[in-house]
């Protein structure tokens, strides 16, 4: 991982309402956009904007069912990000 890809990383786990969203899908496993809103208290688009950030960097894959966006953690992840995950 280059140091432009790691600082990438960092930018996305400074906010506090991201590491939320990430606590919440690893123990939810899935979820739609409205429950995590729901769980960190934040509306939907606001709660949408920081998936795709999410998605964005790879820590978090979605998938379209009828009319709702559902969210898991990423398979792939780089060894960097289940670093910073073991420390959530």
């Amino acid at each position: 991982m280059t140091t432009k890809e790691l600082e990438r990383i960092f930018k996305v786990f400074g906010n506090r309402r991201r590491i939320a969203i990430v606590l919440y899908l690893q123990r939810r496993k899935e979820a739609t956009v409205g429950d995590v809103a729901e769980h960190i208290n934040l509306s939907f688009k606001a709660t949408s904007k920081h998936l795709i950030i999410l998605a964005n960097a790879g820590i978090v894959e979605s998938e379209q069912r009828s009319l709702q966006m559902f969210y898991k953690i990423s398979k792939n992840l780089p060894r960097e990000v289940r670093t910073i995950f073991s420390i959530l």
